[in-house]
């Protein structure tokens, strides 16, 4: 993302979760705090409840949060480029915005001004749903902030537009000045508890650790050296999302899964089916036997968290240990074993002593990682970027420069989403999760408490809806979509929205996903889970 890529290109937050609460104004969008990150919402609800915070909340329903807002817009689903474009065109034509921040430490904000222009409140309104006078009323409350901070989840980047909402939310914290500053930042949250982890260690098609590029002379030539090996390849691999489809048309002939169970989280899960038994070879290594294990050719039992040392990384760049608290069944071996196993077979020896010796290799070839170590993590993590074992870890980002130098503004055109309601499909589904259930329900619905709460799936709908179908809350109904069907009870709910359904994609019975459109962002080829036609009819 030019001068912000190492601000948001990680997905990291750039506060702290605690930092929060310092925060004179909290935008929340595309997250429902309170059932996907609990913990984290409790922040949001005490710095509110007792701190004086105002919350500003952009969801197309009315989830828990709503109760907590001074004021909360329902915008349309697949439309935040719209809504966001018009709070900065009223912040700019009523001279609301950081004039020193964006002359000091940003460019392109003449393009920036130029593209809003025509993005009045009134306008918007006709895209978004939001009324003309609330928007103003919240781009004032945002603008007027000495402190805004913007928390946004998966509601933001599941999109075909995913990347644009992101650099639109960065637009709009950039303009205000609420970059570097102690209850600020643009602060996504991540939707599992070590995917930061993982994208810092080179989880990713593109990069090594530490977001080094593959693409890079000098990172593969820090590679080579640290493991001994030529020839790293300089081209960038496939993202999960081109590997299935490559797989259908017999492009890719092995597929290696860990820790991930696609058959139930994938969208259009029909074409993922079929891709995956296509594959020649498929190998799922993971805790439980999962949908998607059922289909593989091998099996690989790995321990769980709680059976294994180790570090996450969570959503705010803090590095902590992991320590093992009960003793693994069967065979299952740490991941990081199973890996150096392989590839003792295939030629290549990986021999480390322990997860410590491993951190310490981390360190060693991730810049922003060479600070940390197991003896300075011992009782307490650290943010990194730590650049050396002197440095206290940073906490917060960005505070004196980009990493890049002048963050850059994106001036972005609102695009509709891939698929549009139509007379055969008159409704909208969104997707999503409940508090009780997690992902996919590979461990949460092992429990049977949890399962006695939400032991099914549901179709959230709205009360007009319900009248307007002659549906009851808890009669079965069939969702269909352009790629497949699924059925599951009517919820009747306040949280939904006319002309809107809400289904839960954790359960593998009744999987959302069937349904979801597997368009692709352009950028991060992620798909759009939270945006599709559908039609609703009661069950025979």
């Amino acid at each position: 993302m030019a001068g912000l890529a190492a601000a948001f290109g990680s997905g990291a937050m750039t506060n702290t979760i605690g930092d929060i609460e310092d925060a004179d104004v909290i935008l929340v969008t595309g997250s429902n705090t309170t059932e996907n990150h609990p913990v984290l919402s409790r922040h949001i609800k005490r710095a509110v409840s007792f701190k004086g915070t105002k919350l500003l909340l952009v969801d197309p329903r009315r989830i828990k949060l709503a109760g907590f807002a001074d004021m909360w817009l329902r915008q349309k689903l697949g439309t935040d480029v719209a809504w966001l474009n018009g709070m900065m065109r009223v912040i700019i034509s009523e001279n609301l915005y950081d004039q020193e921040f964006v002359e000091n430490r940003t460019v392109a904000f003449d393009d920036l001004k130029k593209t809003v222009e025509k993005y009045t409140p009134e306008y918007v309104q006709e895209i978004t749903g939001i009324n003309a006078n609330d928007l103003k009323k919240a781009a004032r409350l945002y603008a007027r902030a000495k402190a805004a901070s913007i928390i946004y989840c998966m509601g933001i980047t599941q999109h075909t537009s995913g990347t644009d909402n992101v650099k639109s939310l960065a637009n709009l914290a950039m303009l205000c000045g609420n970059m570097g500053i102690r209850g600020g930042g643009v602060n996504p949250l991540r939707g599992q508890n070590n995917v930061q982890g993982a994208c810092d260690l080179g989880g990713l098609p593109n990069v090594f650790s530490g977001y080094q590029p593959v693409t890079d002379e000098a990172a593969r030539n820090k590679m080579e050296n640290a493991w001994g090996v030529t020839g790293l390849p300089d081209k960038i691999g496939l993202t999960a999302t081109q590997m299935i489809p490559k797989a259908h048309d017999g492009e890719l002939k092995a597929l290696y899964v860990i820790g991930e169970n696609p058959l139930v989280s994938d969208p259009d899960l029909n074409h993922a089916e079929k891709s995956l038994a296509n594959l020649d070879f498929f190998v799922v290594q993971d805790i439980f036997l999962t949908e998607t294990a059922k289909m593989a050719d091998v099996v690989l039992p790995s321990k769980c968290f709680a059976e294994k040392e180790g570090t996450f990384a969570n959503t705010e760049r803090l590095v902590q240990r992991v320590r093992k608290a009960v003793e693994p069944p069967g065979q299952a071996l740490d991941d990081w074993k199973i890996t150096c196993e392989i590839g003792e077979r295939m030629g290549f020896p990986m021999s480390y002593q322990s997860s410590r010796s491993i951190m310490d290799e981390i360190a060693s070839v991730t810049p922003s990682y060479a600070g940390i170590n197991y003896d300075r993590i011992e009782q307490n993590g650290l943010h990194w970027p730590c650049p050396n074992e002197n440095h206290p870890g940073t906490p917060i980002l960005h505070q004196s420069q980009f990493t890049c130098g002048k963050g850059n503004f994106h001036a972005i055109e609102y695009r509709p989403a891939a698929e549009d309601i139509d007379d055969e499909y008159p409704l909208y589904l969104t997707t999503g999760r409940v508090l009780y259930h997690y992902h996919t329900g590979t461990m949460t619905m092992k429990s049977e408490g949890l399962n006695e709460r939400v032991p099914d799936c549901f179709v959230e709908i709205s009360s007009e809806d319900a009248d307007k179908y002659k549906i009851k809350n808890g009669t079965m109904v069939t969702i269909a979509s352009r790629r497949g069907n699924i059925s599951a009870a009517a919820n009747v709910s306040s949280k939904a929205v006319a002309g809107t359904v809400f289904i839960p994609f954790h359960f593998a019975e009744a999987a959302a996903n069937r349904l979801t459109n597997a368009a692709l962002d352009p950028v991060s080829r992620i798909p759009e889970y939270k945006v599709c036609a559908v039609k609703m009819s009661k069950s025979a």
